[in-house]
């Protein structure tokens, strides 16, 4: 799929930037998607993560609600839910539920890890045994719930049966590209922040996949970080914002979504920014012209079906703007 063909959808961990509250950081995660709605994104994403305080993002099925009842048409999901969590049937009655009073805009992205430390994955598990290792038949119990109601058991999603929505494998790591090839699911990469296996996970999904009711071939999205600008400099600029992001993930520290600064070097150690910049190492930086030269490369050594695109930029007129820009290149606009 070349470059001006491509859709593109977007992620949100829902941040607090600096001076906001809950409710402002709520408010600017709709206000985002109703913008990018506007644009002509195919769907919008939210993440689930826990004992974050920098992050809004805890109750995904309540913010995908929220987000579906102030938008018209783009497609809502979840980037994605952490089984390890939750109860198969629990999700299947909430999504079937939303599917019901929103039909054929719902998208179930999966997790396989917890979205948070251990002391409060144990907070939230749902059992003492490592759910982690339940993630595959969790997944097949998913898709039961979600299909005909004479392929399921004594306990059936109510509503949710028969609701098909589509479910999508998330993965930051190897294993669950065997499992989206072996169940003929789409599969999606978290480039944004864990880019080292993303070629290895492409080439396992690809090679390994099985036609399903699904899916007759693969469906490889990627998820990396776009900073969108009218100049390469002022995206360097705002792309301070993204690297204090990354630099607190490495220090564990809890300072919102930052605004940009001129200098990283009076905040971060040599150490911190390398690991810093390892895990943005996937991110698409510059003027229109710059993006379309880096996308262009990126589609041509991986085509990929999708590009879900994460911006971290303090300004949220900026940050909009980064996205109009985005899709203005995969839209061939000069």
């Amino acid at each position: 799929m070349t470059t001006t063909q491509i859709p593109v959808s977007v992620l949100n961990l829902a941040p607090i930037r600096t001076g906001q509250d809950a409710k402002e950081a709520i408010n600017a995660m709709v206000d985002l998607a109703q913008a990018t709605e506007k644009m002509g994104y195919k769907r919008y994403w939210i993440a689930e993560h826990h004992n974050t305080p920098t992050l809004v993002s805890s109750a995904t099925s309540i913010l995908i609600k929220h987000t579906l009842e102030h938008t018209e048409h783009i497609r809502v999901g979840s980037g994605g839910i952490m089984l390890p969590n939750h109860s198969p049937l629990v999700v299947a009655e909430q999504f079937g539920t939303m599917a019901a009073i929103y039909p054929n805009r719902l998208d179930l992205g999966l997790g396989r890890a917890p979205g948070t430390d251990m002391k409060t994955a144990s907070a939230l598990r749902r059992s003492q045994h490592d759910t982690v290792y339940t993630f595959p038949d969790d997944v097949n119990a998913l898709l039961t719930y979600f299909g005909p109601k004479e392929q399921q058991g004594m306990v059936k999603a109510y509503p949710g049966v028969g609701a098909n929505i589509p479910l999508y494998i998330l993965g930051s790591s190897t294993d669950s590209a065997f499992l989206a090839a072996e169940l003929g699911l789409p599969y999606v990469f978290a480039s944004h922040f864990a880019p080292r296996y993303m070629e290895e996970a492409i080439s396992i999904y690809r090679s390994r996949f099985k036609p399903s009711q699904y899916l007759d071939a693969p469906y490889m999205i990627v998820c990396l970080n776009v900073i969108a600008a009218q100049t390469d400099e002022e995206a360097q600029f705002e792309s301070t914002t993204m690297q204090q992001f990354f630099l607190n993930v490495v220090r564990g520290s809890q300072t919102p979504l930052s605004p940009p600064v001129q200098n990283m070097d009076q905040l971060w150690s040599g150490p911190e920014k390398q690991m810093a910049s390892s895990m943005s190492s996937v991110t698409l930086m510059g003027s229109k012209n710059s993006i379309r030269e880096q996308l262009t490369r990126f589609q041509e050594k991986y085509s990929l079906d999708e590009i879900m695109a994460v911006s971290y930029i303090y300004d949220q007129d900026k940050q909009k703007r980064s996205y109009e820009i985005l899709k203005e290149v995969v839209d061939g606009e000069m």
